[in-house]
């Protein structure tokens, strides 16, 4: 028996070849034992027995085998690369992808009624820390007349006073547009009060107050929403502290001015109560288009009175 490049071959005493076997072909049928068995890969009938003497043979055989072996390509090794390279994608989809078209999802499906419990949820967070709505019996129908007045195309926009907190006017979803105390009482120019209703209502068109919440929330809780309605209350809370910390989304000022035009209000107020070392002041001032002439009156003064006392009860 002799060795060659790819194949064993078998010779009789005269070292006439009787039979060549391809190595690639040829399997051991008792790996490790002497003497070594091979046999045709298939047809174990016919074998070659190795005497334990051509220990060097056996080695040089298992050689080739081993060899070969590796570098045959695996049964199913490019299935399972092909699937490990889709669950990567899909889970590279899901983890980048997913979150953001899940919330825009919601924020598209959540109807307005849904908007408003919400909203209402999120209200408890907010006035444990700003103090209840301000209300009472004179205030309360005199700031939804302004309220109607300013948003007559808008139903569910509700005004309400709070009487403490760091922002001197919010939103929320459903519509509510919450205002410091101090635009009423610290001012006697009902036009703050108005700007800053509107300078709110004009962030809340810009950037959906539901989105603003989803966009602070985890993916669980978009989820929840989606499966029942409702955001987890935990979810509100946080929302609720980063809405009262962080600081207002700023306002192109050629869409403020067009805002005030068409609701009749001055911007100069609202720009001094903002701070007139603000550059936004400044072009708000000088911009004003009520500059040369009296804006509308935005309401009665019996009902301006009755606003400033609001908290007062």
């Amino acid at each position: 028996m002799s060795l060659g490049d790819a194949t064993i071959v078998v010779m009789d005493m005269q070292s006439r070849a009787l039979t060549h076997w391809s190595i690639p072909a040829v399997a051991r049928a008792n790996p490790g034992t002497l003497p070594a068995v091979y046999h045709p890969d298939g047809d174990p009938s016919e074998t070659l027995e190795i005497g334990g003497d051509e220990i060097v043979m056996i080695e040089a055989i298992e050689k080739l085998r081993s060899a070969i072996d590796r570098s045959r390509p695996k049964q199913g090794r490019l299935r399972w690369g092909v699937l490990t390279l889709m669950a990567g994608c899909v889970a590279a989809v899901s983890f980048l992808w997913l979150p953001d078209a899940l919330r825009s999802h919601a924020v598209e499906v959540v109807p307005p009624v849904k908007r408003a419990q919400i909203g209402i949820a999120l209200l408890n967070h907010v006035t444990d820390r700003t103090g209840a709505e301000c209300r009472d019996s004179l205030g309360s129908p005199a700031l939804s007349r302004l309220g109607t007045a300013l948003f007559p195309d808008q139903p569910r926009r509700k005004l309400m006073i709070v009487p403490d907190g760091p922002q001197k006017a919010f939103h929320l979803p459903g519509g509510a547009i919450l205002l410091h105390k101090s635009l009423v009482e610290d001012f006697e120019d009902p036009s703050v009060l108005a700007g800053f209703a509107l300078a709110e209502s004009l962030r809340a068109t810009r950037n959906d107050p539901l989105a603003q919440v989803l966009e602070a929330s985890s993916l669980f809780a978009v989820i929840q929403l989606l499966t029942t309605g409702a955001v987890p209350d935990g979810a509100l809370k946080k929302y609720a502290d980063h809405l009262l910390s962080a600081a207002p989304r700023p306002i192109e000022t050629a869409r403020l001015l067009d805002l005030f035009k068409e609701k009749g209000v001055a911007t100069t107020p609202y720009a001094h109560a903002l701070g007139t070392a603000r550059a936004e002041a400044q072009a708000l001032i000088a911009a004003d288009p009520f500059k040369t002439t009296l804006p509308p009156q935005l309401m009665s003064d019996g009902d301006w009175i009755s606003i400033q006392g609001i908290c007062q009860s």
